[in-house]
């Protein structure tokens, strides 16, 4: 019953900015980390950012600088905000969720959304 429903995706020229969003259900959202990750067609799926239950955020080198990840607890959202986009940047962009178990003796576990595309090209 878990779900995650990312939107914000497009076309967008090089030196754009996007918001990705996600809105996650049927999970307690603010205990629990999230993060974006992308792939490309032809390529592995790499982890763009994170985001802890508290707040604490990590990037990839190659977005540092450029994309920001924040959350909003009410709404049961984390967004990415994406700007000085590249063409590198093009890619399916998908939401996770890792869920924090520790507390009841379990081990983490991940959701996933759809993925949105994003495409950066001029």
């Amino acid at each position: 019953q878990v779900q995650l429903v990312e939107s914000g995706g497009g076309l967008v020229q090089p030196g754009g900015s996007l918001r990705l969003s996600c809105t996650a259900s049927g999970i307690i959202f603010s205990i629990n980390d999230m993060a974006w990750h992308r792939q490309a067609p032809g390529k592995e799926r790499e982890l763009v950012a994170t985001i802890t239950n508290f707040g604490s955020t990590n990037y990839a080198d190659s977005v540092k600088g450029r994309f920001t990840i924040s959350r909003d607890n009410a709404k049961n959202t984390v967004y990415l905000q994406m700007n000085s986009l590249k063409p590198d940047d093009t890619a399916v962009y998908y939401c996770n969720l890792i869920e924090i178990r520790r507390h009841i003796g379990l081990a983490p576990r991940d959701y996933w959304g759809q993925g949105t595309q994003v495409t950066v090209s001029s």
